[in-house]
Parts: C-alpha cells; sequence; structure tokens
C-alpha cells in the first residue's frame, strides 16, 4: 500500500491555482517565471534583555511552540553604553521557515492567528521593500493559539518578513494575495 506524500494546503493552492492566476496577470511565457514564496523569516526583539537572560529563552521557547521549529537567539552585534549593552549579548531570537514549515505556518498565520487580532480590518498593503519582500509586524504574540496565555509573563511583538522571488512590489503583492493574505481594502 503506497502512502500518499502529505503536501500542505496553500502548497497546493499555489500549484493549481496561484501559479496559473499569475502567468496569466502578468503575461509571464514560462510557469517558472512565476513569482513563488522563498522563505519566511521571524525576527523577535526582546525587551530587557539586559538586565534578565531569561527572557531571551522565554523568547526562543515561544517561538519555537509558534512556528514548530527550533529557534536560535541573536546576539547583539556592538556595543551600544546608553543601553548597557555589550557585544555578544543576547537580545532577541529569530527562525526562518522554508518548505512545508513555511507553508503551514503561513495557514495558520492567515486562518487563525490574524482573524484574533482585535479590531483587525486587514494588513497594510505599504510594507513592502521594493524587491519582492514584505514585512508584517504583529504587537502580540498571544494571537497564536500555540501560546498558553495563562503563562505568558511579557506580551512582546515579532516581525514576520515573507521572502519572495517577485522582482517587485506589485508581483510579491499579487502573489501574497493569492495565497490568502487580508490585504486592506482600498
Amino acid at each position: 500500500m503506497a502512502t500518499e506524500k502529505y503536501t500542505p494546503r496553500l502548497a497546493k493552492k499555489y500549484k493549481e491555482e496561484v501559479v496559473p492566476a499569475l502567468t496569466k496577470k502578468f503575461g509571464f511565457k514560462s510557469i517558472m517565471q512565476t513569482p513563488k514564496l522563498k522563505k519566511i523569516s521571524i525576527n523577535r526583539g526582546v525587551n530587557g534583555a539586559v538586565a534578565d537572560k531569561k527572557l531571551v529563552e522565554v523568547a526562543v521557547e515561544e517561538l519555537s511552540q509558534i512556528t514548530g521549529q527550533k529557534a536560535v537567539p541573536t546576539y547583539s552585534k556592538k556595543d551600544i553604553s546608553n543601553f548597557k549593552l555589550r557585544k555578544g549579548m543576547p537580545i532577541g531570537a529569530r527562525v526562518t521557515l522554508r518548505g512545508e514549515k513555511m507553508y503551514e505556518f503561513l495557514d495558520r498565520l492567515i486562518s487563525v492567528a490574524l482573524p484574533r487580532v482585535r479590531d483587525f480590518k486587514g494588513i497594510n498593503d505599504k510594507s513592502f521593500d521594493g524587491r519582492g519582500n514584505y514585512t508584517l509586524g504583529i504587537t502580540e504574540q498571544i494571537i497564536f493559539p500555540e501560546i498558553d496565555i495563562d503563562k505568558v509573563n511579557k506580551i512582546t511583538g515579532m516581525d514576520i518578513t515573507f521572502v519572495t522571488s517577485g522582482q517587485n512590489n506589485e508581483e510579491a503583492y499579487e502573489l501574497l494575495k493569492e495565497l490568502g493574505m487580508p490585504f486592506k481594502k482600498q
């Protein structure tokens, strides 16, 4: 009995619906020109990490729970005396998702986490960088169902960057919109 390989829902949607739609819209000659989602990077700075080293460990643990992949601490690159910061001190956490885990995270973000944001009217469509990448700021980690609200001692945010192979903002915007990102209506 042959077992069928698991494919995330959004990966299947990308192949079957998004590629033909984008190829038609932009008039690509080959489906290989169609922009695709390369990776999702999630970065989280920890306020007060200089004073309390445990905060970084908590941030790494929470990020690992949310993404389903081990997060790593980030370290400062230089000394900043005003912040009592030394080079090499842990100041945050980050994780980079690719492949199946990337599509799974995006699916959970769109269908579960973003609708839990208070007064949610869609995400801003102005956060593109000109090279086809999009960054979304999240103010509270408790919108993710993996986080137990009772165990959270400090509400912090994170930046989620979607790296696409799109050549410009328009291609990346259309790709993310086709994948289901809830952009604000103009």
